[in-house]
């Protein structure tokens, strides 16, 4: 029987902390603000999407199970780990300054600017271990496990997360248009997402055809995910977010509001959304896909 949202998340974290305290083990002063970041509540939309897209792709009646759960949940690390250093490096005061994060003050506000730079650069090379070893349990082949890698590194890099971090520094304070606008959210936050469904296929051992499907629902999702990012920063309570809301207008981003409206953006959410679920109809086992999609549309954090 597939476990709840909650439930999941829960299996997910705890498979996170008992992971990062055998791996920190001897690991000296870069534990503890590694400990600090990626321990933090978030939503870990990432990893379950990971799940979700094994689960769509058959994966739940029984296909490459491997050892279990754990291993599966090992797997959905690695991108969390990845996003939660891009978040400690959007932080910094050379990017965007933030002092709260996940409700609480950012790893350069508590441990220093030097200590946050090394934590970041530290989540990378744990990621891939954490997608290495979790492959291993499931008993894939090793091209499978490569292919893993290769999609999650390629997301993070200068095609994708890296490179779109840097275009949405390059535009502040600029009039962008909205193509311009579609490249830095499909950089900096949508190819990760959608890197986290292709792996759930990819995993799976499904058929291009439906690694397909669940690669454009996630470009689709992580772009609504984006989009609705930027209107909760003008609309969301900052208490709520636990993050400063407003910091878009006051460094001068280029976001969906501001090139469509406040209007135009939520209008623009919806449309992602309808061609992400659009993509997924025809998988058997999608629910826990659908639900995720209607949880990043409806979010108020």
């Amino acid at each position: 029987m597939t476990v709840a949202l909650h439930e999941l998340r829960a299996a997910i974290d705890d498979e996170l902390e008992g992971w990062l305290s055998e791996t920190l083990r001897g690991a000296g002063p870069i534990a503890d603000p590694i400990r600090y970041a990626v321990l933090a509540k978030g939503k870990r939309i990432r990893p379950l999407l990971f799940v979700g897209a094994w689960e769509a792709a058959g994966a739940a009646a029984g296909q490459g199970a491997g050892n279990g759960a754990g291993a599966l949940h090992r797997v959905a690390l690695g991108p969390e780990l990845v996003h939660t250093y891009s978040l400690i490096h959007d932080d910094l005061p050379c990017m965007d300054d933030d002092d709260l994060r996940r409700g609480r003050p950012t790893v350069h506000v508590r441990y220093g600017e030097r200590a946050a730079v090394m934590t970041g650069a530290a989540l990378l090379p744990l990621a891939i271990r954490a997608v290495a070893e979790g492959a291993a349990g499931l008993k894939l082949p090793d091209p499978v496990a490569g292919r893993l890698i290769g999609v999650l590194t390629a997301a993070a890099g200068g095609d994708g997360m890296v490179g779109g971090q840097l275009l949405d520094l390059l535009a502040e304070k600029k009039h962008v248009g909205f193509e311009t606008l579609e490249r830095i959210h499909l950089g900096k936050t949508a190819r990760l997402i959608a890197a986290c469904c292709t792996m759930g296929g990819v995993a799976a051992r499904a058929s291009d055809e439906t690694v397909g499907r669940l690669t454009r629902f996630g470009i689709a999702i992580g772009l609504a995910f984006q989009t609705v990012d930027d209107i909760l920063d003008v609309t969301g309570s900052s208490t709520r977010m636990g993050k400063v809301g407003g910091r878009d207008e006051a460094l001068g981003k280029a976001t969906t509001p501001s090139v469509l409206g406040l209007e135009g953006a939520r209008a623009r959410a919806e449309e992602f959304g309808r061609e992400a679920l659009g993509e997924i109809s025809p998988l058997p086992g999608a629910d826990r896909l659908r639900e995720i999609g209607r949880l990043v549309l409806d979010r108020d954090r």
